[in-house]
């Protein structure tokens, strides 16, 4: 039986489930009676698990308000609380393998279940599950001679990471000693790296293999869109895109640095002896859940060495809806009304990395069904997807925008997706394919819908022909999105909000949300991104006023009066949804004129 008067004497020694137990009782977050039965029903259990995550199995509710279900997650900063430890999260993209794997032999940390996880000169950060069991620190802060700071982290972390340290350590150490990066294999465009599973390999390049294998799986846990591997004076640095913001993961030496290139050039079957001229390549591999992933890469030769940034495509961006996308109803069906056109042009406008590219691939495979022919001419091809025909540009071989659109036509196409208006050659044929009958999609990069016009002006485009072919103009940037988990809401004067809104009748939402950091968004505030759109129809009216010397500002006041709303306004309609915050939007939105 579990007694619940108060303890005389300190715990000390390994908690066991009574342990815990009784201290939840005594707190009022367990009814002593579920207690007393799960200590009854596990009483000769001798499976080892901590009794954190015995009592996590459970999902209990907690007694105390707001009763929120007791994870492992939540009884750890419970019980750090409790002893007076401070609580730490195991960030795997924060911890400095080479560094902590010093401090402790693996053997002697998995014995008692410590964890290394920050070094200073003054101290040593310890995670522990068990903070009554501390007989082992005067030993350590004496062989270290440094002071030992105790932290409490969740067991199922330090169960998983532990030996993930020693590991990624050993690997480095070992590679970095063998200056590894001789590396051979197949070469094929759609070659399938199965992580983990490389055995036919010598010593040297298992490490290396290792290394790349923990590289790409934390980038696919941490929702990462970007991976950059760049090379300074005497060191190269990681770093991972996550919602738009580059964080630096990890610091290799130069030579690991080299031969994690050399073996991921090798696996996107790029040429492993250049280093002089910039190469792009192409890698598919599969998730820990079974999902295929594709990467896209690009080397560039720099003062100190040879840059490489991989482009991450999951196969969910292309599962979702326009509304998943960001898009308002009336937005969605607006964008369908122009896609389902059977010729015209459509544009979608915005710097890189504003989401054009999902947009356009989202529209095509909804587009690209049995009785339609869909083809793309791209440089590069972004994606690889097997319900349309997609053609990749090849200026050394004389393949170019132009040419591809003259090639395609002759393919008996339906609808034509042209990478980047890019120039007027390109631009021409994009709108013959238009006028001979074809939907075109295409992109360029303008701050707004409306400067598309003028840009195609620029380009040299008759007006004529841009009044006979272009059916409508989206502009579109990308914003994070608020952490669903630990937003919070703050009021927002009338002033804040007019001067955000200017004259557009927008109504002033009660109050507005603000970010604060979970484990959820990685302490950021913010997880996911969202679009944030302008969309500009080229209607009857719009039409006479597209002339040789268009007016852009009138233009752009015609396209208001008949219902566009600017980047600006629609991304305030999301910051009073409580979707995104006011200076996420200032970033990206360029103020309305």
């Amino acid at each position: 039986m579990i007694k619940t008067q108060p303890m005389t004497k300190p715990l000390q020694g390994k908690l066991n489930l009574g342990d815990v137990l009784r201290m939840l009782v005594t707190d009022r977050m367990v009814d002593k009676a579920t207690a007393e039965q799960l200590f009854k029903d596990r009483k000769m259990d001798t499976s080892n698990l901590h009794p954190l995550v015995v009592i996590g199995e459970q999902k209990w509710e907690n007694l105390n308000p707001p009763n929120q279900v007791l994870t492992v997650e939540s009884l750890s900063s419970w019980l750090a609380a409790r002893s007076g430890l401070e609580y730490y999260h195991v960030d795997p993209l924060k911890l400095d393998f080479g560094t902590i794997a010093q401090v402790v032999s693996k053997a002697y940390a998995e014995r008692l279940k410590i964890m290394p996880v920050k070094l200073s000169k003054e101290e040593a950060v310890i995670a522990t599950a068990e903070p009554y069991f501390r007989d082992w620190i005067p030993d350590l802060e004496r062989i270290l001679r440094l002071k030992i700071r105790l932290v409490l982290a969740n067991p199922l972390e330090i169960n998983r990471y532990l030996p993930e340290i020693y590991n990624l350590a050993n690997s480095m150490n070992l590679a970095n000693a063998a200056k590894a990066g001789q590396i051979i294999g197949v070469q094929n465009l759609e070659q399938l790296v199965e992580l983990g599973k490389n055995k036919n390999l010598d010593a040297n390049e298992q490490h290396v293999v290792n290394i790349v294998d923990w590289l790409f799986k934390y980038a696919f846990e941490q929702r990462a869109s970007d991976i950059h591997l760049e090379p300074r004076r005497n060191i190269g640095l990681m770093r991972f895109r996550i919602d738009g913001i580059l964080h630096q993961v990890y610091q290799l030496p130069p030579n690991i640095m080299n031969a994690i290139t050399s073996r991921i050039k090798l696996l996107g079957r790029m040429d492993m002896v250049e280093k002089r001229r910039p190469q792009d390549g192409r890698i598919k591999t599969v998730t820990a859940e079974g999902e295929e992933v594709e990467l896209r890469l690009s080397t560039m030769p720099t003062a100190f060495g040879e840059k490489l940034v991989m482009r991450i495509f999951s196969p969910d961006i292309l599962v979702k809806n326009f509304v998943e996308l960001g898009f308002s109803k009336a937005q969605s069906e607006q964008w369908e009304n122009w896609t389902s056109n059977p010729n015209g042009i459509v544009l979608v406008t915005g710097p890189t990395g504003s989401g054009k590219t999902t947009t356009l691939y989202t529209t095509l495979k909804k587009l690209a069904t049995s009785e339609v022919n869909v083809c793309s001419v791209e440089d590069p091809i972004e994606m690889i997807e097997p319900s349309f025909n997609q053609m990749q540009v090849q200026p050394n071989i004389g393949l170019t925008f132009a040419d591809g659109i003259r090639t395609l036509l002759r393919q008996d196409p339906d609808i034509i997706m042209v990478g980047e208006i890019r120039d007027f050659e390109v631009a021409e044929m994009s709108i013959q394919a238009a006028l001979t009958g074809h939907l075109v999609l295409s992109t360029l990069h303008t701050n707004d819908a409306p400067s598309a016009i003028t840009r195609l002006l620029d380009l040299g485009v008759p007006y004529y022909l841009i009044q006979s072919t272009v059916v409508g103009v989206m502009a579109q940037r990308l914003v994070r999105t608020l952490c669903k988990v630990c937003k919070k809401p703050v009021p927002i004067s009338n002033e804040e909000w007019a001067n955000l809104v200017g004259s557009w009748k927008i109504p002033k939402p009660k109050e507005i949300f603000t970010p604060v950091g979970c484990l959820d968004c990685r302490n950021t505030g913010y997880r996911g991104r969202s679009g944030v759109y302008e969309m500009f129809t080229v209607t009857p009216e719009i039409k006479k006023l597209i002339t040789q010397d268009t007016d852009l500002s009138k233009l752009r006041a015609l396209a208001y009066e008949q219902g566009m709303q600017p980047l600006l306004i629609n991304g305030a309609e999301k910051i009073a949804a409580g979707i995104t915050t006011i200076d996420e939007l200032l970033k990206v939105a360029p103020p309305t004129t």
